[in-house]
């Protein structure tokens, strides 16, 4: 009986002793197992994240086609400015060019104007000389002057030319001073167009009217006085316009 117990007592150890090796390759395989997980799971992440990666490079690689597309029509359009620019260049460059060559052409021009304009007026009546006398001197020196753009001149002779233009249809009173017999007389105008100039004094007793032919006041008959006065009245807008009767002689032709 102790030896059948002494036997299974050896079996026992044998069989404790037999499965200790066993045991620990089968925790090394569950350490190998989990650490293959482990590392799936962490080649998981990897994917995922370079999966991220990728799809973030791609939505950038997207985007940058995107913004270079916009960046090509952007050029396009550019380039249609700059070359509308360019033209608009060019044809400045050749308005330049005609303008620099019509005021070579006009300037001559506007000397030849200036000259008609002296000729009008000496040929003219006398009236408002020292005003007249000054418009042209003026125009004179801006003629002369370097700064002065054609522009200007132009404007300044058409100007002048407007204002002749206008005394030809309109009647006028002023006052003024005249030489009699060498002592000064102050007396009132009356011009009526281009027509007449007449001026008396102011107690009616001297009545004079200017002579193209000979260049002089000379006395006019007083019964003109109640038309001149009728005139004078007239040009004032002090009644109504009506007919007058003056003395006129012809005009005289502006040589060229």
């Amino acid at each position: 009986m102790m030896k059948t117990s002494a036997l299974l007592g050896s079996v026992a150890l044998l069989a404790v002793v037999g499965t200790t090796p066993a045991a620990a390759q089968f925790r090394q395989a569950l350490d190998v197992a989990q650490q293959t997980v482990d590392e799936g799971s962490a080649s998981q992440q990897r994917v995922e994240q370079l999966d991220d990666q990728a799809s973030e490079l791609l939505g950038e690689y997207r985007a940058n086609l995107k913004q270079r597309d916009l960046l090509r029509r952007f050029n396009v359009t550019r380039e249609r400015e700059v070359q509308n620019q360019l033209a608009d260049i060019r044809g400045l460059e050749q308005d330049v060019e005609n303008i620099q060559g019509l005021q070579r052409a006009v300037t001559p021009l506007m000397e030849e104007m200036l000259q008609q304009l002296e000729a009008l007026i000496a040929a003219d009546i006398p009236f408002l000389a020292e005003e007249r006398a000054e418009r042209l001197d003026r125009l004179r020196t801006v003629m002369a002057d370097s700064t002065q753009t054609p522009a200007s001149r132009y404007r300044l002779l058409i100007e002048a030319f407007q204002i002749e233009n206008e005394y030809g249809r309109t009647m006028e009173a002023y006052n003024g001073v005249v030489d009699n017999g060498g002592e000064e007389l102050t007396v009132e105008f009356l011009r009526i167009g281009r027509l007449a100039l007449v001026y008396k004094n102011a107690d009616d007793t001297i009545l004079r009217i200017y002579n193209r032919d000979t260049g002089q006041f000379e006395d006019l008959d007083m019964s003109f006085l109640p038309n001149i006065r009728q005139g004078l009245r007239m040009a004032k807008e002090q009644t109504p316009p009506g007919l007058l009767t003056v003395p006129t002689t012809a005009p005289v032709e502006v040589s060229e």
